[in-house]
């Protein structure tokens, strides 16, 4: 009779051990799934908004500890090029890019820290593994400015036009593209570039000093009208300064120069020192 009972008994506590089992995997499982989004969360602000020098810290450890791991390396990489490092960005982003699981974006960044690192001609040959199917505003931005390195303007001309239909924020292809044009003398074209760019991106103080310096070189000196602060305004005036001297237009850059002085909250030590310097060769 006992036998039975000892039988019943082993059953029961093998039924609660499986039961158990099931609850430590299940529990482990719940506790792997936070782990994951917190990882992810965590990757996805030192990638964003954390401090550049400390991202490169944190990939750099993860990479160490998970060498199989590419999207750790592909996360380090993108890391560095924000930290200014495009020399140790390119040796990662190769790795990244040849993997088993590297893709057509992969190699997109690769050339743009190429780029970054001043190899255009390698940058070109990563560029053209990339099947022409494949249709990004990044591979087409990259693809423009390769072409502009080689002075291709009308190749140049047509990667910007696409890399443009291709992004919803198109302002800075737009000021790269504008000062493609300036590079080339087509004053009129860049500053149509660099006025569609601040439609876009009305704060972006790169394009208005740019759109400065195309109006400048048509000889009109006076400011455009853009969105702009008083500080703004008066750095404005000394780059439009700057030119109509270097044009030989002295007069209206000395007034220039006044008015930056003038306008600008604080002391402007660059334009008081050019305006000294002037007015010092008219007194020798």
């Amino acid at each position: 009779m006992r036998r039975p009972i000892l039988m019943g008994l082993l059953l029961v506590g093998m039924t609660g051990l499986s039961a158990c089992t099931d609850k430590n995997a299940q529990v482990d499982r719940a506790v792997d799934s936070v782990n994951v989004i917190d990882e992810t969360n965590l990757n996805d602000v030192m990638l964003t908004v954390g401090d550049p020098e400390e991202a490169v810290t944190y990939f750099k450890r993860a990479a160490e500890e998970n060498p199989d791991r590419v999207d750790l390396k592909r996360s380090l990489a993108k890391s560095l090029v924000r930290a200014g490092k495009p020399t140790e960005a390119v040796r990662i982003w190769a790795a990244v890019a040849a993997s088993p699981e590297g893709t057509n974006d992969d190699k997109v960044s690769y050339a743009d820290a190429l780029i970054r690192d001043n190899k255009w001609p390698e940058a070109e040959a990563e560029l053209n593994k990339i099947p022409p199917t494949f249709e990004t505003f990044d591979r087409y931005r990259l693809e423009a400015m390769v072409a502009d390195s080689k002075k291709s303007w009308t190749k140049a001309d047509s990667f910007y036009e696409i890399a443009v239909g291709l992004t919803t924020r198109p302002a800075g292809v737009l000021n790269n593209w504008g000062y493609s044009k300036l590079s080339r003398e087509d004053y009129p074209g860049a500053e149509k570039l660099f006025t569609e760019a601040l439609t876009y991106d009305p704060g972006m103080f790169t394009a208005k000093n740019n759109l400065v310096l195309a109006r400048a070189a048509q000889r009109k000196y006076d400011l455009p009208v853009v969105q702009m602060t008083q500080v703004e305004r008066a750095e404005l005036m000394y780059t439009a300064a700057l030119a109509a001297i270097k044009q030989g237009d002295s007069n209206v850059g000395k007034g220039l120069l006044e008015q930056a002085v003038e306008t600008h909250p604080q002391y402007f030590e660059a334009a008081a020192r050019s305006l000294a310097a002037m007015d010092a060769n008219v007194t020798n």
